[in-house]
């Protein structure tokens, strides 16, 4: 049986992480799950909850960093440790639904994808509605995505991003924060005959005062990042 890695970067989410391991260790699939949980940095209790959750689900593999570093750099070190033929990236801040990985891991079951993104501008699913200016900043973001790659993505910023581990490993990532979405974006569109799918997902999305994380200077670095992948790529042909 095929292996998915579940890697679930956190920093200080003692209030959810409990409740998000739960909800993963509880979705069935036609697959072994591999959880990863990496503490990056946290300055609250979340080390500690990860360290109980392990008690109740010794399964569970967990890293650590000592300092901040990242969701970028949380995955390359995952990356190293996964042993799944499938890698799935999960927020630990419940915003995303682990009830959406059987139809997120179905076209690489099939085999016509080798990634898919979950997209929350697709199908029917329940959609938060929040902040008007994060629309703006995805759409822009994911616009100039498309135009530098040829895709036609509706939502480059997914945290739902699903690979073939092997095609993730081909990707060389290098990016150690939130500019990391739109790096594994672009190197899986630039990688020759790599098959990309979207899948309709939920999102519950937080407000600030209930712990939402991304600021408006995440959106001019990634503006950074794309500009800088695009000039790499052109230099490289």
């Amino acid at each position: 049986m095929q292996r998915i890695s579940i890697v679930i970067p956190v920093y200080n989410e003692s209030a959810t992480i409990t409740t998000l391991v739960h909800r993963v260790m509880s979705v069935s699939l036609p697959l072994e799950k591999e959880v990863i949980l990496i503490d990056d940095g946290s300055s609250d209790n979340t080390w500690e909850k990860i360290q109980q959750l392990q008690n109740e689900f010794p399964q569970l593999k967990l890293l650590r960093n000592g300092n901040n570093m990242g969701k970028g750099y949380c995955l390359r070190q995952a990356l190293e440790h996964v042993s799944g033929q499938i890698f799935l990236t999960q927020d630990a801040d419940l915003e995303y639904d682990p009830r959406d990985y059987a139809q997120l891991v179905q076209p690489l079951l099939e085999d016509v994808a080798d990634v898919v993104f979950g997209s929350r501008f697709i199908a029917g699913r329940p959609h938060r509605v929040l902040y008007f200016h994060h629309y703006l900043a995805n759409k822009f973001l994911t616009l100039l995505t498309n135009l530098v790659t040829g895709l036609n993505l509706s939502d480059m910023e997914t945290g739902y991003k699903v690979f073939r581990t092997d095609v993730l490993r081909s990707l060389e990532l290098r990016e150690n924060r939130f500019g990391i979405e739109a790096e594994l974006t672009l190197k899986a569109a630039w990688r020759p005959n790599t098959r990309i799918y979207e899948v309709g997902i939920a999102y519950y999305g937080r407000t600030y005062d209930e712990g939402k994380k991304i600021r408006w200077h995440d959106g001019l670095y990634t503006v950074w990042v794309i500009l800088k992948y695009l000039l790499l790529y052109l230099y490289s042909k």
